[in-house]
Parts: structure tokens; C-alpha cells; sequence
């Protein structure tokens, strides 16, 4: 008998709480513009991006916007109906779909760069997930992880809300669900390497910050 694992940690972003994200992240739209401009630079003309975990989409119409071809695989009904329509406001050509992080749908070799912001540590099947973004990758192309780190200090936290530009409510919403989920969800920076070389990648560049990390990891 085969077992399912569920492909996320605690409750899932659908519904009412997928279009709260949605209106919460547009406050980020300069660091998605910032990050996608980022990523165009290492990516040959047209090439091919996938992003893990889009949510609303942010990022993956921004990359769109600068000619990539963008593909983004969520485990959310909503917020890839919420992507789809966030691209077509914007008149964007990207491809939102239905998928699971640790077994994507997407041919093996096929793009030049994936990236997954906010969104691994809330897989339930990390590891997997790392193996199956370096399968669809090209030879010699790059994956991007951005997320917290574990060992984040609350006053740097806090700093980081506070300057989201969200009100009181949302601040302290926001304070709540990171302090009392998603920080114990986070890794460690060893982790992060740890699992990435279980996964079959080489020694990753992690480059921390105060609050959260990116790992660059290359086929």
C-alpha cells in the first residue's frame, strides 16, 4: 500500500488566506523587481525560468516582463488561479499550473534557472524537492533558494515587519504566524547544505542576512 505525504507543513494557503497573502506581498513589488532583475542578468535572452512556489505571482511576471520564459508550479488551487489573473492585469505571458514541489511536473533538463522564495521551508518533503529542481535544470544552470533562517532574533524579525509598510493588525498578525510557525518550520543554515547534498547538488554558496538566506546551487 502506498502512503501520500501531504506536499506541505500545517495548513495550506488557499481561500480567504491565499488572497490576504496576495494583497499583503503587493507591498513587496520592489523587491520582486529588484530580485527579478537579479535573475535576468544570469539568464541567457528567452531563456527558460522556473519558480517553485509562485504564489501569487509576483516574481514570476516580473521575470516575464523582461522577456524569460516563466513557468510556476504551486500546490495551491487558488493561488494559481490568483497568478493567472494577476499576468493577464498585467499582460504578461507566464504559465501558472497545479503541481507538487517533490514531484514536479516539468521535463527533465528543460530550464536554465529555478527559483523558490519563502515557500521551502513549508515543504514536507524537502530533500526531494532540492533533487527534483536539479533534474529539470539545464547543465550548468542555477538554483536559487530565498527563505528565513531558524535562528532569526526576534528584534531583527520584528525590524523586518515593521518595515513591510502593512498596518498595526498586520503587523502583529504577521509577528504571530512567523514567531509561533513559520521560524520553527525554518532550517539552519547547515541544513540547508546538508540537504542539498543529499539531494545530489555540489557545496552550495549560502549568503546569509539578518532575518533569512539565499543558497545558490548549481547543476
Amino acid at each position: 500500500m502506498t502512503t501520500t505525504v501531504k506536499a506541505y507543513k500545517g495548513m495550506g494557503m488557499e481561500g480567504t488566506t491565499a488572497r490576504w497573502y496576495d494583497r499583503t506581498t503587493r507591498k513587496d513589488m520592489p523587491e520582486f523587481k529588484a530580485l527579478a532583475l537579479r535573475i535576468a542578468a544570469m539568464v541567457p535572452p528567452s531563456g527558460a525560468v522556473l519558480e517553485v512556489a509562485p504564489g501569487p505571482g509576483f516574481l514570476s511576471i516580473e521575470l516575464a516582463k523582461r522577456g524569460l520564459q516563466v513557468r510556476g508550479i504551486d500546490i495551491s488551487k487558488t493561488f494559481v488561479q490568483i497568478a493567472r489573473n494577476n499576468a493577464a492585469a498585467d499582460g504578461v505571458q507566464a504559465q501558472f499550473q497545479l503541481g507538487n514541489a517533490a514531484v514536479l511536473p516539468v521535463e527533465d533538463g528543460s530550464v536554465d534557472f529555478v527559483v523558490c522564495r519563502a515557500a521551502f521551508k513549508n515543504f514536507s518533503e524537502p530533500v526531494k524537492a532540492l533533487a527534483e529542481m536539479r533534474r529539470v535544470l539545464r547543465p550548468g544552470g542555477t538554483a536559487l533558494l530565498i527563505d528565513m533562517r531558524r535562528d532569526v532574533k526576534v528584534e531583527e524579525l520584528k525590524r523586518y515587519v515593521d518595515g513591510m509598510g502593512v498596518n498595526l493588525l498586520n503587523r502583529w498578525f504577521m509577528m504571530a504566524v512567523f514567531r509561533g510557525m513559520l521560524i520553527k518550520r525554518a532550517y539552519r543554515l547547515e541544513e540547508i547544505r546538508r540537504m542539498a547534498i543529499e539531494a545530489g547538488w555540489a557545496e552550495p554558496r549560502i549568503d546569509s542576512s539578518p532575518v533569512g538566506f539565499e543558497a545558490w546551487l548549481t547543476r
